[in-house]
């Protein structure tokens, strides 16, 4: 059974070097399609190992603890490019004087 282990810390270091990379790729370009893309791909990536976490046959149950840290991670990477679409939607926002799709979290951006 293949499974992507982004618990690896080989892995976890690149997935976040390129998470960092194209989140300064988007805020650079000024483009949040870059970020959503990206959050688009953890998305496939969470439902990838919840399928692989549903029907893990009993033979590979030695797997689960590693499936079991693949999804919390894949969580905290939603979270991290989910919150960086937003910062990117608001600087295009700005930038091309549109309205942006959520202005709820003006008082964090104002701090960063």
């Amino acid at each position: 059974m293949f499974i992507f282990d982004i618990s690896n810390p080989l892995t976890l270091v690149l997935m976040l070097a390129m998470t960092v990379l194209l989140i300064f790729l988007a805020q650079e370009i000024k483009k949040s399609s870059v970020a959503a893309i990206m959050l688009f791909a953890y998305l496939v990536i969470l439902i990838m190992h919840v399928a692989q976490l549903a029907t893990l046959p009993e033979e590979f149950r030695y797997m689960l603890t590693t499936i079991s840290r693949c999804v919390a991670i894949d969580f905290i990477f939603i979270l991290i490019t989910f919150f960086s679409y937003l910062w990117v939607d608001d600087i295009e926002a700005k930038v091309k004087g549109k309205k942006s799709i959520d202005n709820s979290l003006d008082w964090f951006w104002k701090k960063v």
